[in-house]
């Protein structure tokens, strides 16, 4: 009898024993496997038990939550939507989440870490922490400015702040509401039809997600590999630059829109934009030069985030000069995103430093207590400090005495580059027109803004006055809305 209650009670333990091995199996190393099963249903329900935590601008949330009545609880809402849609994204219970929503989507769904008040209680214990808050580093006024300027029209707007990095204005348009997309039901499967068949494409988010070829605005890489290299040593010292240019290699002619660009200064030749002197001056400067001055600049970099993924901004490193001499006026194969072009503003403004831009400035738990900080980093020195003053010099007279004098802003120093992007089969596509510029408040040496404005669908009868025209007012209103604004006490540059 004895041996049968120890053969007995010996079962028992191995039972035990296998119960526990099958549980740490399921609930640790089998976990994080059912918590990505779609089937498993339990995962979504949790997700969407309690409110999501908040995306805020200037210290107010531009996202909420709001009770569905269903076993997802709280669907996610948008103030101002269209508005804020390309700093946001969408947070759906159908179709997941993208930009914020989705980079950030630990801390604003509460399953992050850094929200555990105690380190590894979470993955211990499974619990839902609350919800953190992203504060982004967004301009409400800029934004707003961008927005109103774009007025619908297809194109982007991106404005940085060149001293850290932070950036102020992400606009793309046009826009759509991601509150149509946060729920579930025949009512967001139409929408999400709808939105991916409109040819428009609402949902790109053309400020960091497009490129464009960057048309005449790509001319202050050149001038700065011109002058970086050695190749131009005074800006009002005439160039042996003949008009028509014919392309090297080739049988084929470079023209220019407007008059006075043969054998013109890079002075003259950047305040009236002269494609013949640009070409001609990429094509001697070298595709070596030329692409190590892209490089720093910030194109060809494959791993931006900010924390949404950039897309790449393009310039070849295997080109013939003839291709060297069109992708220095920006075409050929040279793309960028509006992001891109901010950025190579801002460096110039900032005396030659190119910082790394950002959109996410800080975390804070439900507490209100900071549990992440952004800490400004200089991403390359684009030039030298020297070369960044001559640029400065270019720059501000295309809007004192150029093709961008639509960007003047009284009481200011404003520095800017209009251009235009031929695109389409045989360059007949409508042309886009592009502004990039800064701003320097009044006895301020470095630029508190930076900002770079397409237009899609703007109608040109001459390439740069469509940028001077359709663009340069819209970064000029975002410039001022920058500018009007009291500065913040985070706004210190780096040292």
């Amino acid at each position: 009898m004895t041996r049968c209650i120890r053969r007995c009670a010996a079962l028992c333990l191995v039972l035990l024993l296998a119960l526990a091995v099958n549980a740490v199996r399921v609930t640790v190393v089998e976990a994080g496997s059912y918590a990505r099963d779609p089937a498993n249903r339990r995962i979504a329900i949790a997700r969407y038990e309690h409110p999501r935590g908040g995306i805020l601008v200037g210290g107010a949330s531009v996202t909420g939550s709001q009770q569905t009545g269903g076993q997802l609880a709280y669907a996610r809402t948008y103030r101002d939507g269209p508005l804020y849609a390309p700093v946001t994204g969408f947070a759906s219970q159908t179709y997941g989440t993208s930009l914020l929503e989705g980079t950030e989507d630990g801390l604003l769904s509460g399953t992050s870490s850094q929200l555990a008040s105690v380190p590894l209680w979470n993955e211990i214990t499974r619990d839902r922490q609350r919800p953190g808050d992203v504060h982004t580093t967004i301009d409400a006024a800029a934004q707003k400015a961008a927005y109103d300027g774009l007025a619908g029209r297809r194109g982007a707007v991106a404005a940085v702040d060149p001293a850290t990095g932070r950036i102020l204005a992400l606009v793309s348009s046009p826009s759509y509401d991601p509150g149509l997309l946060a729920g579930t039901g025949p009512a967001v499967t139409d929408q999400w039809q709808r939105l991916n068949d409109d040819p428009a494409q609402p949902m790109l988010d053309r400020a960091i997600r497009q490129t464009y070829p960057p048309g005449s605005t790509f001319k202050v890489v050149t001038a700065a590999a011109a002058l970086e290299s050695g190749a131009v040593a005074d800006l009002d010292a005439p160039t042996d630059s003949p008009d028509p240019y014919r392309l090297p290699g080739t049988t084929w002619s470079l023209t220019n829109e407007g008059r006075g660009c043969e054998d013109a200064s890079v002075y003259d030749a950047f305040r009236v934009s002269c494609n013949t002197v640009f070409a001609k001056l990429g094509a001697d400067v070298g595709l070596t030069a030329m692409a190590r001055q892209a490089e720093a600049f910030g194109f060809n970099d494959d791993g931006l985030r900010v924390p949404p993924a950039v897309a790449r901004s393009n310039f070849d490193t295997r080109m013939s000069r003839d291709q060297v001499a069109l992708s220095s006026i920006g075409q050929f194969d040279t793309t960028a995103t509006p992001l891109q072009m901010a950025m190579v503003a801002a460096a110039v403004g900032n005396g030659g430093e190119l910082m790394r831009p950002y959109l996410v400035d800080r975390v804070t738990n439900h507490g209100g207590a900071v549990v992440a900080h952004t800490r400004p980093e200089r991403l390359h020195r684009a030039v030298s400090e020297a070369t960044a003053g001559q640029l400065q010099e270019l720059m501000e007279a295309v809007v004192s005495d150029g093709t961008g004098t639509n960007a003047a802003i009284p009481g200011a120093v404003v520095g800017g580059k209009t251009g235009t992007a031929q695109h389409g089969v045989g360059n007949k596509g409508t042309p886009y027109a592009w502004f990039i510029s800064y701003a320097k408040p009044p006895g301020a040496n470095r630029a508190a803004v930076a900002v770079a404005v397409v237009v899609e669908d703007a109608e040109a009868a001459r390439a740069d006055i469509s940028g001077g025209g359709s663009a340069a007012p819209i970064a000029r209103a975002v410039m001022q809305s920058v500018l009007a604004a009291p500065p913040r006490p985070y706004d210190q540059p780096v040292s």
